[in-house]
């Protein structure tokens, strides 16, 4: 499971012309799921997610996570993120999770970012969608499983 991890001063996101979700001050999540992913793999990247210490203290230093200011996370399904480039020009996708096994993962990423306590709001799976954000720093992070 990879998990492209932005701080952000608001984000959105829109499908079929309508907004779906959208969130003020916090993570803008693009998750993708892996074949065959490791059971237990949502929740352990979930909390990780909970906890990163992206947002500045009182000194300036990024030591706060998205729980210790108050803020929420939205998270976009996000396929492309497995694609695989090293043949040619055209992406591949072989290891890209197939939507009957990518958004059962989904839904308990989100499940266990709720659990924690996490405002968390969704795009919708599966859909075309046009995400907004005004990426704050800009900090952009990249983490991946299986996690210790």
């Amino acid at each position: 499971m990879r998990a492209l991890v932005q701080r952000v001063a608001r984000a959105s996101v829109r499908a079929g012309g309508e907004e779906i979700a959208a969130i003020g001050a916090g993570l803008l999540i693009l998750l993708g799921v892996k074949r065959s992913e490791a059971v237990g793999e949502a929740a352990r990247l979930a909390d990780r997610c909970a906890h990163l210490r992206v947002f500045h203290d009182e000194q300036g230093k990024m030591n706060r996570s998205v729980l210790d200011i108050g803020g929420a996370i939205l998270v976009v399904s996000q396929f492309t993120l497995y694609a695989d480039v090293s043949r040619g020009r055209r992406p591949g996708f072989e290891l890209a999770a197939r939507p009957e096994e990518a958004e059962p993962e989904f839904g308990r990423f989100c499940d266990a970012l709720e659990a924690q306590g996490v405002p968390t709001r969704r795009g919708r799976f599966g859909a075309t969608m046009e995400v907004e954000l005004v990426n704050d720093g800009p900090v952009t992070i990249l983490l991946e499983g299986p996690l210790g």
